[in-house]
């Protein structure tokens, strides 16, 4: 079939990854000139099955409106007025009970997703900073310890192996991380990083060389204008999902939540080797090769803002210098993108309810770049 994709992002480009081997006819539509420019371009690197924790709970809403008033909040609410952001909590609060079902359901379509890029570098020999080395989650409050507990059992019943460790043992896993205040840890070596950026360009190369995918740079604003000379159409773009869904009927539950990211270049030999995950302060790590260190996280509910804004930049600095003091952070390039979050934490992946030539695969929020290869196969095989 002729198959339209809207969106060159990680989602956009696995998906035709898998329409392309299945000998389809496949053009990959983005606004911008390269691929992965967007949310795809300099996110956490985590591929973490670890992260599945979905954020619907009173406690993070109790934990949001504490931090209203402070900007360098991890969690960052804009007091401005906006019907979307209003409508999107409301069904956040109203997703709390499907909370463990949710996570269990996120843990193991990461754990697929990590068989499935494994499969697709080695048979298409990619290299993108990959490495293997588990990822680690710390705590320095009990009581975040002790949820960590709860959620490691829903973890263990969606078949990760993951398991607490102690502060000794957490020195031992990463003798660069400061032992300042950490009670203990969660420890597990099937997650690995990764760099987002270079999988898809290196992916995109393979596609248009081998499986004949045409990139064009073209913005989309109506998806039955789009179905000209094309059987289907499937929306990966991100943000840009909602709208699009929106010009024929349809209704995607997509915030637009900002996170932000610092590659921190030669930060020595006193950094990490091993990916990190601070579930407090929701900011984690990732190695990209020998001269590169990214650290990302936070979460902004601004609408659509690309800004990158000081007052979100210097607590990822601060993190990195208080949990490694010997880090060398004079060379930092910062960076913000908006993550297609849904109410409930879940991905859409399913035929359009107003045009059945029209197919969504969007709206991973915070874990595209893990979840991307499981959803892209499933919507390939669901055409």
């Amino acid at each position: 079939m002729r198959i339209k994709i809207i969106g060159s992002g990680i989602t956009g480009i696995t998906t035709a990854y898998y329409l392309a081997k299945n000998k389809h006819q496949v053009t990959i539509l983005d606004e911008r000139r390269y691929p992965a420019m967007a949310t795809s371009y300099a996110n956490g690197c985590q591929i973490s099955a670890s992260n599945s924790e979905t954020w619907n709970s009173w406690k993070n809403i109790r934990q949001a409106l504490k931090w209203l008033s402070k900007k360098e909040a991890p969690l960052l609410i804009s007091l401005k007025p906006e019907l979307n952001k209003y409508h999107w909590f409301i069904k956040f609060i109203n997703s709390i009970p499907e909370k463990e079902i949710n996570t269990l359901e996120t843990c193991k379509m990461a754990l697929n997703s990590i068989n499935l890029y494994k499969i697709i570098a080695k048979e298409e020999n990619i290299k993108f900073d990959m490495i293997e080395k588990g990822i680690l989650h710390i705590y320095k409050k009990k009581s975040e310890l002790e949820l960590a507990r709860k959620i490691n059992k829903i973890y263990k019943s969606a078949g990760l192996e993951r398991w607490e460790v102690n502060k000794n043992e957490i020195m031992n896993i990463e003798p660069s991380l400061s032992d300042s205040n950490i009670m203990g840890g969660f420890y597990n070596t099937t997650d690995f990083t990764g760099d987002i950026h270079k999988f898809c360009i290196e992916l995109s190369y393979i596609l248009e060389n081998k499986y004949e995918v045409i990139f064009m740079k073209h913005h989309a604003n109506n998806l039955i204008e789009e179905l000209n000379n094309t059987d289907i159409i499937i929306v990966c773009a991100g943000i840009g999902s909602r709208k699009l869904a929106n010009s024929i009927g349809d209704t995607l539950p997509i915030y637009p939540v900002k996170g932000y990211s610092i590659t921190i270049n030669n930060p020595g030999n006193n950094s990490p080797w091993v990916s990190l995950l601070d579930d407090e302060k929701k900011i984690v790590t990732a190695r990209l090769g020998e001269k590169r260190l990214r650290i990302a996280g936070t979460a902004e509910f601004s609408g659509y803002n690309t800004d990158i804004k000081w007052d979100r930049v210097r607590p990822l600095i601060r993190w990195a210098e208080t949990n490694f003091p010997n880090i060398n952070t004079e060379d930092i390039k910062p960076w913000a993108g908006l993550r297609p979050m849904t109410p409930n934490m879940m991905p859409i992946v399913q035929q359009s309810k107003k045009n059945r030539k029209i197919f969504y695969n969007t709206g991973h929020g915070h874990l595209g770049w893990t979840l991307s290869a499981f959803t892209a196969k499933k919507i390939s095989q669901l055409i």
